[in-house]
């Protein structure tokens, strides 16, 4: 094999690297604007819109303001609490901390619902809680960057807040291949196996969900464009993502009949209503909401007013007004990555334009070889090596382009 090395470019990220392919993840650009002014979910409130403060809770019901130590008493006869994120806003993840905290200093019994472990993996959450794991081994042996892949500091805080008051940590999302599965296949198509990992009904008959999913796939123009067959396949996938941790979560309330179960996931399976919520209804009749963090803008008019922003007020039953971010707190590795089988290499299928990883020379087709000398031989060990930079430090990565070694090496700088 030849090689040859590309120049070194001490550049920054200009915009948040784009984040490892996981199936049906929905496009980070899609969450800027269009999906908070939608006129779709509840009636009531679809033609309204909600202000939205900073370190301010609105009611989108009546549009009233509460502060965050209000939530609890809004919360009380509430038993499945939706509280949305994006994965890389540490600003959101303060908003789930805090709402947890909030309901444990009431009295509440809380339990907590996480996105990113398919029910097999509940051991691995029962011996965090029961304290018999350290922190490094439980993200080693919970397998945190093959199940999720988001770095571990985003959650840390909630894990180590849940273990210290003993919360009940609990996985509720079905196994990533059986999801990869429906939208291959469609429900008709699952074996017998894959079947039993999900629940015995899923609505998929919903057209303002609909909607909402063709919105977070981007519009006519946006480069996300796919055929109607292909969309729709995903979006049984995506129902099936949310009825199963729907039909989890559920499951887990009726073993705890005076608890409120708070489920943290992405904001689009939050949204207006459609996505967990939807799906749960058809298990459950207690009080379901939902809560979704919304960056504002601005500083104000210059008279004393916080800087405000709006969203339709059927976007979710309460949202927390929080500062805008602008940088991720930890860096990205600034492409997208498939592996089309465990012994095949690991290839970029997309890569930021604007990325230290484009300019440092990398090309969408190359194979990824190592990190920083290490073999890579899988998007887990990938994601972990990733998860120990900081802003500041430089990656080498070791590629294989058409047969030939190359070597790209670029730093993590903002600017």
């Amino acid at each position: 094999m030849m090689s040859r090395t590309l120049r070194i470019a001490p550049v920054s990220l200009v915009t948040p690297a784009v984040a490892c392919l996981v199936a049906l993840a929905l496009p980070a650009a899609a969450l800027a604007q269009g999906v908070l002014h939608l006129d779709i979910g509840d009636p009531a409130r679809r033609d309204l819109e909600a202000a939205v403060q900073i370190d301010r809770l609105t009611n989108t019901a009546d549009g009233s303001m509460m502060s965050p130590a209000e939530l609890a008493g809004a919360l009380a006869d509430v038993r499945l609490l939706l509280v949305g994120e994006t994965h890389t806003n540490m600003e959101a993840h303060r908003v789930q901390l805090a709402v947890v905290r909030a309901l444990v200093e009431a009295g509440r019994e809380v339990l907590i619902g996480l996105e990113m472990y398919p029910y097999t993996e509940q051991q691995h959450l029962d011996h965090w809680t029961r304290g018999l794991l350290t922190e490094s081994g439980f993200v080693e042996l919970s397998d945190w960057y093959r199940n999720w892949g988001y770095n571990w500091g985003y959650y840390r805080s909630i894990f180590a807040y849940a273990r210290r008051f003993e919360l009940p940590m609990v996985a509720i999302n079905s196994p990533r291949a059986v999801v990869s599965a429906v939208r291959e296949k469609g429900f008709e198509g699952l074996s017998e196996e894959e079947a039993a990992h999900i629940p015995p009904r899923i609505d998929t008959d919903n057209e303002d969900h609909l909607r909402l999913f063709r919105a977070y796939m981007g519009q006519p123009g946006s480069g996300h464009e796919v055929s109607d067959e292909a969309l729709f396949s995903m979006f049984e996938a995506q129902c099936t993502w949310d009825g199963t941790m729907a039909y989890n979560a559920v499951r887990a309330l009726e073993e705890h009949p005076d608890a409120i179960m708070v489920v943290l996931v992405g904001s689009g399976h939050v949204a207006y209503g459609l996505g967990i919520q939807r799906q749960a209804e058809m298990w459950f009749d207690g009080r379901v909401a939902t809560l979704i963090p919304v960056e504002v803008e601005g500083g104000g008019d210059g008279d004393g007013d916080e800087a405000r922003t709006t969203v339709q007020a059927s976007y979710a039953d309460f949202v927390w007004g929080v500062a805008p971010e602008a940088y991720t707190l930890y860096p990205g590795i600034g492409f997208s990555t498939r592996q089309a089988d465990p012994e095949a290499p690991i290839e970029i299928i997309i890569l930021a334009p604007d990325s230290a990883a484009a300019i440092a020379g990398v090309e969408v087709g190359d194979r990824l070889l190592s990190i920083d000398g290490k073999t890579v031989t899988d998007e887990a060990a990938m994601k972990r090596l990733v998860g120990d930079k900081r802003w500041g430090d430089r990656i080498v990565l070791g590629l294989d382009r058409d047969g030939e070694a190359v070597e790209a090496s670029y730093l993590f700088l903002r600017r």
